[in-house]
């Protein structure tokens, strides 16, 4: 990977109207919303009991230490499927009906392959957890006052990168036997991400639709029942 500057995304909605009136053509059918795969978890408790910050941890080391967590985490499940997402195969960083830019330092606009989106959120992202002076790791060293908006920007990328996987990928993610791992990443992710309002709704609302089904724990299996019953 090479080295990037910090640099900031812009997305752009494709318009839902034609000028000549007509219907827009339908929807990509998603089919990560279908019941037989969002019913596959690894985890079947409720994912708000693993973001709540503890009384005797320090939010901002809470957020660190979980920023770089789900960095970790999504960028090896990116990495199960990465041969899939080539300069061919994924043109633009596209999620549903979204296209994800990059802007350089210099505000320049760039219209990334998926692969490149996602090298430059990884290297960038890299850059920023292993620096000391963001992401301190000695005893008494402080947080910069610029710590929480750098968090917000890190985790609105990785919310691109896990959009990107469910909408050009989850065929070979299924296809891999993954989806249950990736479901329950994605689901604690935005849990974490809702419980300390870190990503703006209004990004995350493309996904709300299975954002829904995954953070809502699922019912209790016949056989969990029968042992409760007992």
């Amino acid at each position: 990977m090479g080295v990037l500057v910090c640099c900031d995304c812009f997305f752009y909605r494709k318009s839902k109207t034609k000028p000549n009136g007509k219907k827009p053509p339908a929807e990509e059918k998603k089919h990560y919303l279908e019941p037989e795969y969002t019913k596959v978890r690894v985890v079947d408790f409720d994912l708000k009991e693993l973001v709540v910050l503890p009384r005797e941890i320090d939010l901002n080391e809470w957020l660190a230490s979980n920023t770089t967590t789900f960095f970790n985490l999504i960028n090896l499940q990116y990495s199960t499927i990465s041969e899939f997402c080539t300069g061919d195969t994924c043109q633009a960083m596209t999620a549903c009906n979204t296209i994800y830019y990059w802007y350089d330092e210099r505000g320049k606009k760039t219209k990334c392959t998926g692969p490149q989106y996602v090298d430059f959120v990884m290297s960038l992202v890299q850059k920023l957890v292993t620096d000391e002076e963001i992401f301190p790791t000695k005893y008494g060293k402080e947080f910069p006052n610029s710590f929480e908006s750098l968090v917000k920007k890190i985790c609105r990328y990785l919310f691109h990168v896990l959009a990107h996987i469910y909408w050009a990928h989850f065929k070979e993610t299924v296809a891999l036997e993954l989806q249950g791992h990736l479901n329950t990443l994605y689901a604690h992710f935005i849990v974490f991400v809702r419980e300390f309002n870190l990503v703006d709704p209004k990004e995350t609302c493309i996904m709300d639709d299975l954002s829904e089904v995954l953070c809502t724990p699922l019912p209790p299996s016949p056989q969990q029942n029968h042992v409760t019953e007992r």
